[in-house]
């Protein structure tokens, strides 16, 4: 225990705490204090508990520390009798409560402080099963768990990525050759630009691109509406499905409704329950324990290295050679024993050689398909890298087109370099006379002539796409609308569930503290009436012996020795009155004797300090001066 307080007190008088403890002054501290640095202490674990606990009732405090404690996954020594007094001891405040969960926070902080963020979006809120039979509270606990999922997923990449070892050298090599792309890539659309303003009804060409582009657009994200859909549908049917099924197997328990039936089907599903209970979860904990130590074992190594690898398949080889050298030895020490056996061991042998010479290429090959594996690994994550570089390059190159006014100029420049390129090979076969150079023109004029002849029906098919756009635009901002009001409905039945749950939450904890308190008041009251009853049975008992022990008897009996006592005291008391007087005087008379002897003494002192006066002479008891 010393130890104990010892370890809280150095951890409390650290950061963040600093309490300026010493190991007196925090044995001494009241339960109301002491249970304000247990709250402190939570506090800095979940910042949710900073509480003032004066300002908060006890039942609420122990509430609150219990919830916190439990998802901590803490638990207290001892059984369920142990669990109630824990409960007891942490509502008064007790240090052999207080001092083991104290030391058991304050060894895990950071571990704990983890979990506690964990629990906030990870503990799952249980609906009965009543609630989901509807098909909107159904939806909406799908989507809560999907969130829960998808956060889950989340947090482990951002801790394998805390855990990955970037370094900032890299980030900033990056960083740099990404804004030399950036320089290089706006060189290159000033030059582009230069080149187009020299083409001929370049802002209509611009125009019709970037129109197009917007009609792709929107033909992907109808396209994608149009997935999304499906998706719903699929979703709709299989929840029509399991209600069903749901109402399939209801009907069917309902025609099976016999007590016989249903005593034989709970007595089926005892047997088994108690048989995952008392066997196999045992068994499957016990495992679980062991992969857990092993794989702690593991983690508490230092991690290998590829040159760490290599050692240890060296080592393995060498091994095996020497194993292999030893059998050998041992079997030519037994050849002329068991000459008969010889075929079979050099079978042996070659199975041994065969088995050792797979298992190397096996070893290879696996080797091969890991290092396969990783650099698949690297380049799928160099391939995304690189994917989602082009995809921010481009972002800025439109909004830098959509800032400057030229919006779809670089697909527009593209296409023209494109033309161009084709138009300098044609030029380059066909030749650069004049005849050519006219004919080139001529089949251009036709091409552009066909491109929008082939383009007008295409701008009709927009127009409508147009149109249906926005009718099912308009049809998603109802839905959208249906689903907020629907959501919002369901967020408050969700409120007023989770307070009445917090209200019967505190009448049970009440109810609980007021069943104690009855308990140990009908406790005490069974004491007194069995000494009541004790007291009545000696007390009419017609033995004198037993008589004698009654509480009674033995009252009775002292009152009569303190009368007798008062009654002598009262005596002794008048005694003294009446002789008070007389010996006051004798005192008195006392008191002048003495100063009278006192008078006599420094006479004669006096007297023998004198040698010529005279001389005392005492007969007959008195003292006579002779001059």
């Amino acid at each position: 225990m010393s130890d104990q307080i010892k370890f809280i007190v150095d951890n409390l008088n650290k950061e963040p705490f600093r309490k300026n403890y010493n190991l007196i002054t925090f044995d001494s501290l009241e339960p109301m204090q002491l249970l304000q640095v247990l709250s402190d202490v939570l506090a800095e674990i979940d910042p949710k508990q900073v509480v003032d606990i004066r300002e908060e009732m006890p039942e609420q405090t122990a509430k609150r520390m219990l919830s916190l404690l439990g998802i901590l996954k803490y638990k207290p020594p001892g059984n369920a009798t142990d669990m109630s007094n824990f409960r007891q001891g942490l509502v008064i405040g007790s240090k052999p409560v207080i001092y083991p969960v104290l030391h058991w926070l304050l060894q895990r902080t950071n571990e704990l402080k983890k979990r506690a963020y964990l629990a906030r979006f990870l503990i799952k809120l249980e609906v009965p099963s009543e609630f989901l039979q509807d098909e909107t509270v159904a939806d909406t606990n799908k989507q809560y768990e999907d969130l829960m999922e998808a956060f889950k997923t989340l947090h482990k990449e951002c801790e394998q990525l805390k855990t990955s070892g970037f370094s900032t050298a890299e980030i900033r090599r990056d960083i740099s050759a990404m804004e030399e792309e950036k320089d290089q890539l706006i060189k290159r659309v000033e030059r582009l630009k230069k080149r187009v303003e020299t083409v001929q009804n370049h802002q209509r060409m611009l125009k019709i691109a970037r129109q197009l582009r917007v009609e792709k657009e929107r033909e992907e994200f109808l396209a994608q509406q149009k997935q999304e859909q499906k998706n719903q549908l699929f979703h709709a049917v299989q929840r029509l499905q399991r209600i069903q099924n749901q109402l399939k197997s209801m009907r069917h328990a309902a025609a099976d409704a016999k007590p016989e039936s249903l005593m034989k089907r709970l007595e089926e599903e005892i047997k088994f329950n108690s048989y995952m209970v008392t066997e196999k979860f045992p068994k499957e904990l016990e495992n679980k324990k062991k992969e857990l130590h092993f794989l702690q074992k593991v983690v508490s190594e230092p991690a290998m290295g590829h040159s760490d690898l290599l050692e240890l398949e060296s080592k393995i080889n060498e091994i095996n050679t020497q194993i292999s050298q030893l059998i050998e030895k041992k079997m030519m020490r037994n050849e002329p024993i068991e000459g008969k056996l010889s075929l079979y061991r050099q079978q042996f042998k070659r199975y041994v050689s065969k088995l050792r010479s797979k298992s190397t290429v096996f070893k290879k090959k696996h080797q091969i398909i890991a290092e396969f594996k990783a650099e698949f690994g690297l380049l799928q994550r160099t391939e995304e890298l690189l994917k989602q570089r082009h995809e921010n390059i481009q972002h800025q190159l439109q909004a830098i087109e959509e800032k400057k006014g030229i919006s779809g100029y670089s697909y527009t420049q593209e296409e023209l370099e494109r033309v161009s390129a084709l138009k300098s090979e044609v030029d380059e076969v066909k030749g650069r006379t004049l005849d050519d150079m006219s004919e080139m023109v001529k089949k251009l004029n036709s091409l552009v002539s066909e491109k929008k002849s082939a383009l007008a029906p295409v701008i009709k098919e927009l127009r409508q796409l147009r149109q249906k756009c926005q009718e099912l635009t308009q049809e998603c901002d109802e839905k959208k609308s249906q689903y907020d009001s629907c959501a919002a409905g369901l967020e408050s039945n969700r409120s007023k569930l989770e307070q009445e749950v917090r209200g019967l939450r505190e009448e049970c904890l009440q109810d609980e503290s007021r069943y104690h308190y009855t308990n140990c008041m009908i406790k005490n009251l069974e004491v007194q009436l069995c000494r009541a009853t004790d007291e009545m049975k000696a007390y009419v008992s017609s033995d004198q012996q037993e008589k004698r022990k009654a509480i009674r008897e033995q009252y009775t009996k002292n009152i009569a020795e303190q009368e007798n006592l008062g009654k002598k005291l009262r005596e002794k008391q008048k005694a003294v009155r009446e002789s008070h007087g007389p010996n006051m005087k004798q005192v008195k008379m006392w008191r002048d004797f003495e100063q009278l002897m006192e008078c006599k003494k420094q006479c004669f002192l006096k007297q023998q300090s004198q040698t010529s006066i005279g001389q005392v002479i005492q007969e007959g008891g008195e003292d006579r001066l002779i001059l």
